[in-house]
């Protein structure tokens, strides 16, 4: 199996701008994400996970292995999760779940705006579908990911280590939340993972 590419954008690195300036994209993925997936490559060569894929090195792997190959992962689908045309509002079968849950978007966006406050130090904060359907918002810390359980399926999610939003919003993270709600969110892409479609790592 070929080495792990970084994933490619689908948005130049200024679309974003200003709610995700081109600074933030070229630090954020031209060095972290990179470090990252070099840093997955050079500890994968020789271990018993050379030739696996990203996932299931995701589920088995423990120490700096984790950690590279699940920042991979998480950083990964956190792209797909931004848009230069985001914002607004889930629809169809996603906007019904969201309203059964927490009974309006505006209350979701609260309740995931508090957890994604509320996770100390570096992590994410996902949108997620439970076994049985069932929606709920979860954080990891770190590299942690909803990766690493069969029963649970990403369906947003957003970084919020501090190099995700430091350059644009410096230690206002709830600005940057908002402004994820508000320009950023890809709502396309969240609604076609409730539904059902497959997410794979690039070239894996």
């Amino acid at each position: 199996m070929a080495d792990f590419e970084l994933p490619k954008l689908e948005f130049e690195a200024g679309a974003l701008s200003p709610a995700m300036s081109e600074e933030t994209i070229q630090y954020h993925f031209g060095k972290h994400n990179k470090a990252y997936v070099d840093n997955l490559n050079a500890l994968v060569k020789g271990s018993r996970f050379e030739g696996l894929s990203l996932k299931h090195i995701v589920k088995e792997a423990s120490g700096p292995l984790f950690n590279n190959a699940a920042q991979a992962f998480n950083h990964a689908y956190f792209w797909c999760c931004l848009s230069p045309a985001g914002g607004g509002r889930p629809e169809g079968d996603l906007a019904k779940a969201i309203e059964r849950k927490w009974g309006s978007y505006e209350a979701f966006v609260e309740a995931f705006k508090k957890e994604a406050l509320g996770n100390f130090g570096s992590g994410w904060a996902w949108l997620v579908r439970k076994a049985g359907g069932t929606l709920d918002i979860v954080n990891t810390a770190n590299a942690g990911t909803p990766a690493q359980e069969d029963q649970v399926k990403p369906i947003l999610c957003l970084d919020v280590w501090e190099h995700a939003y430091y350059i644009d919003y410096r230690n206002n993270r709830a600005a940057y939340i908002d402004a994820f709600f508000e320009k950023l969110v890809n709502w396309k892409f969240a609604e076609y993972r409730y539904n059902g479609g497959p997410f794979e790592y690039g070239n894996q």
